[in-house]
C-alpha cells in the first residue's frame, strides 16, 4: 500500500483559483486585475477574495493606483510566495512520482 506524504503541500494553494493566480504570477512579474480575471475565467469577487487570502499569507503583493480616474490593481508574487509555491509544486511532483 502506498502511503503518500502530503504534509509538505501548502493549504494556501489547495483552491484552484489560488493555484491559478500563483501559476500566472510565476511566469509574469505582475498582472493587472482584468487580465488575471480573464485568464482564470473567474468573477471579480472570486479574484478579490482569493487574492486577499494570498496577500494575508504574505504570498502576494497587491498594488492599487489611479490611472486617470480609474483604479488600476496589479498583482505580483512576493519572494516568500514564490518560495512557498515552488515548495508546493515540488511536494506535488514528489507525490506524483511516489504514486508511479
Amino acid at each position: 500500500m502506498i502511503n503518500p506524504n502530503i504534509h509538505k503541500l501548502n493549504k494556501a494553494f489547495e483552491n484552484r483559483v489560488r493555484l491559478g493566480i500563483m501559476s500566472v504570477l510565476m511566469v509574469n512579474d505582475s498582472v493587472d486585475f482584468n487580465t488575471l480575471k480573464d485568464l482564470l475565467q473567474i468573477t471579480d469577487g472570486n479574484l478579490a477574495s482569493h487574492s486577499a487570502a494570498l496577500e494575508k499569507e504574505g504570498f502576494l503583493h497587491i498594488k492599487k493606483e489611479f490611472v486617470g480616474k480609474k483604479t488600476l490593481t496589479t498583482y505580483s508574487a512576493t519572494k516568500t510566495g514564490i518560495k512557498a509555491f515552488e515548495e508546493h509544486l515540488d511536494a506535488l511532483e514528489k507525490l506524483i512520482k511516489k504514486l508511479d
